[in-house]
């Protein structure tokens, strides 16, 4: 019996990467797309973060050669080279702010001129006060005041108004974040809002819709967003991430940061239970203690305190740590919540992503502190995506490569191409006119 021909492999008609660089971890991402529409993951890769605190470039050298690196390792295991990136940015003072935007349309059909007419309109309701503007992106539209109208063109309508989202960031970091990456000899596509990002990736458009949270939690840095009607409505950066949950343990022990990073990853939990107390659980590493000894470090090879004789601590010891440190960074989350009226019975779920969220029973303690619903918001099942990366860590980087491959329409870049068909004098300038006026003329008569 003579056996199937394989199906072809799709060929790609476009690829393109995705750099996250946080304050623990610089990653990077290479996704293709197929002819046919299809999103395939090329390879991924990422390296401690160097020359980064609280998102913002701290050591131009350290994080250039970070950046070049991750990079590197994606390339090396999709296979191909990649000459620009979209950014992510985390830090740099974001702020969201929307606008609303409505023109007269005097009851006849939506023709593409009026859409590009109403987001050049809507340029001059940007007040970037100084301020850098990262992407200004139109959410939805509305007919006569009726929302939720994805595509006006073809209707009928009295006016055409739309909802306009604008992200704005510090300018002087932003320039500090896309130098380190030119520097490593990419080119920047964008640089794009780190929650935005996320929000592609562990959002449904129905939560975006009815309105969500998205708090992520990475090392030094938490941004709180709130989503309702398709768009970021609210942002609070937060100035303390994870990382205190480590330092906390590292005190607490009187350890190295590396063994409480691994206690914390590996043994760690947001939730007490029974049998924490008569559980043992070693401070040191499989061979860390040999090693450190051959290398004269006696403080990684040092006891922790309050360790039995074997440098075990209680796991009880460790989870109380946690949990301490992890109810103030939450108490700060629900300040911020608070503050952008997410609260009562305008509050919906909250999603919880990035490094910080993959802390054993994190869902269930923020749920019972904040009094919300909560889940874990993941990257997206990606065909290609390493099983190591399906992980909150790296959400905001899938929903990067997410964003990228959509890439929404900013309304800046649409104001060139409108005035050239528009303006006076212009080619073809007198037969668009005749066009519309015959278009008129044909739909009312």
């Amino acid at each position: 019996m003579a056996s199937k021909p394989a199906k072809p492999t799709p060929r790609l008609a476009k690829v393109f990467g995705a750099v996250n660089v946080g304050s623990f971890r610089i990653s990077a991402m290479i996704m293709g797309e197929t002819e046919t529409g299809d999103l395939v993951v090329l390879g991924s890769g990422h390296r401690a973060s160097a020359g980064v605190k609280r998102g913002y470039v701290t050591d131009m050298k350290a994080a250039t050669y970070a950046i070049r690196d991750a990079v590197e390792r994606a390339e090396k295991n999709a296979g191909t080279r990649i000459q620009s990136v979209w950014v992510a940015c985390a830090g740099a003072g974001l702020r969201s702010q929307t606008t609303n935007v409505e023109i007269d349309i005097g009851g006849r059909r939506i023709e593409e001129e009026d859409v590009e007419h109403l987001l050049v309109e809507a340029q001059s309701t940007i007040r970037p006060d100084g301020r850098s503007v990262l992407h200004a992106i139109p959410a939805h539209y509305t007919l006569d005041g009726a929302h939720g109208v994805a595509n006006p063109r073809g209707l009928h309508a009295e006016s055409l108004g739309v909802d306009i989202h604008v992200m704005l960031a510090d300018g002087a970091p932003v320039r500090n974040l896309t130098e380190a990456v030119q520097n490593a000899h990419l080119e920047v596509e964008a640089v794009v809002a780190a929650p935005l990002a996320s929000g592609y990736a562990c959002l449904t458009e129905e939560e975006r819709e009815l309105g969500v949270a998205l708090v992520e939690i990475g090392s030094d840095v938490t941004n709180v967003a709130v989503f309702a009607a398709g768009m970021l409505l609210g942002l609070t950066a937060i100035p303390r991430g994870s990382g205190e949950i480590t330092d906390a343990v590292a005190t607490a022990f009187g350890i190295r940061r590396f063994q409480a990073e691994r206690l914390k990853c590996v043994s760690g939990s947001a939730i007490a239970s029974p049998s924490d107390h008569r559980e043992m659980i070693p401070v040191h590493g499989p061979n860390e203690e040999a090693t450190a000894a051959r290398e004269g470090d006696t403080g990684a090879a040092g006891y922790a305190r309050g360790a039995d004789d074997t440098n075990r601590i209680a796991r009880a010891e460790l989870v109380s740590v946690i949990t301490q440190s992890q109810g103030e960074l939450t108490g700060a989350i629900g300040k911020a919540l608070k503050e952008m009226g997410y609260t009562g019975p305008r509050a919906g779920q909250v999603v919880l992503t990035g490094g910080g969220a993959e802390l054993a029973g994190l869902a269930e303690f923020t749920q019972s502190a904040l009094a919300l619903p909560v889940r874990i918001g993941r990257a997206p099942q990606l065909t290609g995506l390493p099983e190591a990366h399906a992980t909150p860590g790296f959400a905001g980087l899938a929903g990067l490569c997410l964003y990228a491959a959509e890439d929404p329409v900013d309304i800046r870049a649409i104001g060139a191409r409108y005035q050239n068909s528009m303006r006076p004098g212009a080619s073809m300038n007198l037969w668009q006119m005749v066009a519309r006026l015959f278009r008129a003329v044909k739909e009312y008569f």
